[in-house]
Parts: C-alpha cells; structure tokens; sequence
C-alpha cells in the first residue's frame, strides 16, 4: 500500500483533532495539521500544527504549496461548507486527492458521520433504493448501540470558546474569515433570556405533549431548524425559514382536515434571534390556522412523534428518528434520508391529507448501510466515546472503507437531483475562491 500522508484543516472544537492525529502516527502515517484561527490553535495547541495567517484568497496558492510539499495524499476537516474546506475539496478535486468531511451523526445520538466528498447536496451516499437494499444486504446487523454521555455544560463551553477566541483577539490570525450567519455577541446574548426561562418552557411542553397524546389530537409535528445552520444555509433552497414557514401554512389552510393541527417544536439550541414563536403565529394568523397551531419549547420528542400523523421538515436528522419509529416524513429540503419508500415523494398537499408511512424494510437497510460506511459510533466529548471514534476514523481512511461497501456514488446523486429538477443550491460542488 502506498505511503499516505494525511493533512488536517479545521476540527471539531474538542479532543478529536488531537484523538485523530495520535491514532494516525500509531499507523505509521504523517499528519500535518493546520490552523486558521486561535480557536484551532487553542484546541490543538502541542500538535506542531503550522499556522496559515493569510487571507481566505491567497488560500489556494498556500494550499497546492503545501500539498506538493507533504505529499497529501488525503485531507480531512469538520464541516465540509467551510470557505476554507470548499477550496481545499477543489483543489483536491482537481489532483485527485481524497476529501473527508466528518459531522456530527445522521444517526442520532452517539454516532458521526464521515463521508468521503461531501455531505447533504453534496454527498455521494446513493439515494436509490434498490441499490441500498442491494448494498446492505450482505452487510451484518448493527450491534446495539454503545451509549457516551456527556455534560451539556462541556458542549457550550467548548462552543463558545470557539467563536469567541477570535473575535476577542483577532490580531493574532488578523485575515481569518468566519461563516458564522449571526455575530458570537449576538447569538450568545440573544440565547439568555431563553436560557432563563427554558426549565419553565420544557416542563409547558410535556404538559402540552400529554395533552395532545391523551386527547388522541391529529397533529403533525414542524421540528424547527437554526437559520444559521450549513443545514439550511447549504442544503435547502430556502434563504430564511419564514419562507418554509410560509409554505407549511399555505397549503395546510387549504389541504389539511380541519381538526388537524400543527406542533412547531423549537430547536434546543436555537438563539431566540429571529424570534420564531412570534414569526410563525404572525404567518399563522395570515392564513386564518391560529387556532390551528401549538408552539412547544422542550419536551420529549419522541412521543411527540410516536403519537403524530406525521413530521415535515427541511432536513433535521430529526426525519432519521421519525423513520426509525415508523412516523411519516415528508422533508422539503436535500436530506440524505429523502429517498422514495421512505419518505413521502408526493406534494405537500397531499401529504396533509393521507400522509406515506416509511417501509420498514428499506429504512433497516438504510441504517444498516450507513452505520457500516458513513456513521461511526462515538463522540466528540466523551473520552471512551472520542477513542473508539477516533479508531475507525482511521481505520476506515487507510483501508479506504469510508463510503465502502459499493455505497458511493461517483456523481453526487442529491446534486443531480437538485440540478435536474431546477431546484436552487446556495453553491455549486465545484465552488472558488477565484
């Protein structure tokens, strides 16, 4: 086999990178890693990582330099929309070089994903049923899954350390470019009046949540996405969630029995920046459906699924949980799980009326399929979590299994899709700098 040379660019602001890079040299194999900002150097200070302080333009040039010098054979980062990572998969487009993209799971909770190319619009994970059922049919049965707590009060540390190193000392990395949709001050702050208030809120919703359930209501439930999430920014055609807002109430007006309702459940993490709450009863009351419309921040998600109709969304993993369950999904934006059989292919409309139940069968195979080529089981907090990760990461890597088992498509099948269909993506797969 030949020699790799692995080269690192932004990580998950935690141990991983660190995790990552010890597993590699165990290998035998050199990584060289690289930061942009004092937030990567903060949590990969001691790795001898080389520091790039010039400007997102100048980028490509210090990039094909470094490449040549190391003989990168493979590069590797965490969230693959990054101005930064956009040019690096080009550049690797165009040498032949493998990418790798890692995030947190599609499956949830205790597992990452990690796929080769790309993800969402941009993942060649296939959309074809015949062919995942074809793929997963040989594949073993995953073993139950392993369970890696972690205390929520690690995650937001570690988060907001992240977006504010840089923005409270700058001049040490004076030409970073952020692709943050919201300043750090003003999504932090914004969150503490919710904060103040959420024990409130969540112990409202699962009064609501067993109301609902005991009243056997029809509903459908809006899991609420964050605006500033590459979710939405890169993998949906929609600018502003108002619009998808929009679009729910018009055609439930008209389409939906007139006892239904709909359940808008909040993001847990959303910063109370857009005001959503406030947002959807405006759109709502636009379209006569106040009466019609249930607002919840907290509570268990899953029996709120568990008893619903059915789950429209953009593209939340929440989708992967309402399959898992049985609960039809109808997902309006690119999502790696939209696929025919699975979730409901039809109009929005029509999905008011009688909505499509998952087939079993084919989301077992799903789930199979990817937990042996692009879920890994872990965490990026949890230490035994992070190791057993970091293992397969590589693993997976050297022996060039990510997106294995025939489970790649060479063409992006979601872009193509989108393409075809004249859909809008916020950028294309070959996005420059230049």
């Amino acid at each position: 086999m030949a020699a790799r040379s692995i080269l690192i660019l932004q990580s998950h602001p935690s141990g991983f990178c660190r995790a990552l890079v010890k597993e590699f040299e165990a290998q035998g194999v050199a990584c060289t890693v690289v930061n942009f900002s004092l937030s990567d150097w903060y949590f990969r200070v001691g790795l001898g990582a080389k520091n790039y302080w010039g400007r997102l333009k100048n980028w490509r040039a210090r990039l094909e330099k470094l490449i040549d010098e190391k003989g990168v054979t493979d590069i590797l980062y965490y969230a693959d929309r990054r101005p930064y990572h956009r040019i690096a998969h080009d550049v690797a487009m165009r040498r032949g070089i493998n990418t790798f993209a890692y995030e947190f799971g599609y499956m949830r909770p205790d597992w990452i994903t990690l796929e080769r190319g790309g993800m969402g619009v941009y993942s060649h994970f296939p959309n074809d049923p015949e062919q995942i059922q074809k793929c997963a049919a040989d594949l073993p049965d995953l073993r139950a899954a392993g369970r890696f707590p972690h205390a929520f009060l690690q995650e937001a540390t570690n988060e907001v350390i992240c977006n504010l190193i840089p923005v409270f000392f700058p001049y040490l990395y004076p030409f970073y470019q952020r692709d943050r949709y919201y300043h750090p001050f003003r999504d932090y702050f914004s969150y503490i009046p919710r904060l103040m208030r959420q024990k409130r809120l969540g112990v409202e919703a699962e009064e609501t949540i067993a109301r609902l359930v005991e009243e056997h209501a029809n509903y459908f439930v809006v899991p609420m996405q964050m605006q500033g999430d590459y979710q939405i920014r890169h993998h949906s055609h929609y600018k502003h969630l108002s619009s998808f807002i929009r679009e729910l109430f018009s055609t439930f007006a008209e389409s939906a029995p007139a006892d239904n309702k709909l359940v808008f459940k909040l993001h847990p993490f959303d910063n109370n920046v857009e005001n959503w709450p406030q947002v959807i009863r405006d759109v709502a009351a636009e379209f006569g459906c106040q009466d019609r419309t249930i607002i919840i921040d907290g509570g268990n998600l899953r029996k709120l699924l568990k008893h619903s109709r059915g789950c429209v969304l953009v593209n939340s993993t929440v989708g992967m949980e309402s399959l898992s369950i049985g609960v039809p999904v109808k997902a309006m934006g690119t999502a790696v799980y939209d696929i025919a059989g699975l979730t409901d292919q039809r109009s929005l409309g029509e999905f008011w009326k009688e909505p499509l139940k998952p087939n079993a069968d084919l989301y077992h195979d799903l789930e199979k399929l990817m937990g042996h080529t692009i879920q890994v089981r872990g965490s990026f907090f949890n230490p035994e979590g992070r190791q057993l990760a970091a293992k397969e990461f590589v693993k997976r890597i050297l022996n060039d299994g990510v997106n294995g088992h025939d489970a790649y498509v060479e063409t992006p099948p979601r872009l193509a899709q989108a393409k075809a269909a004249g859909t809008p993506i916020p950028d294309d797969c070959y996005w420059s700098d230049k």
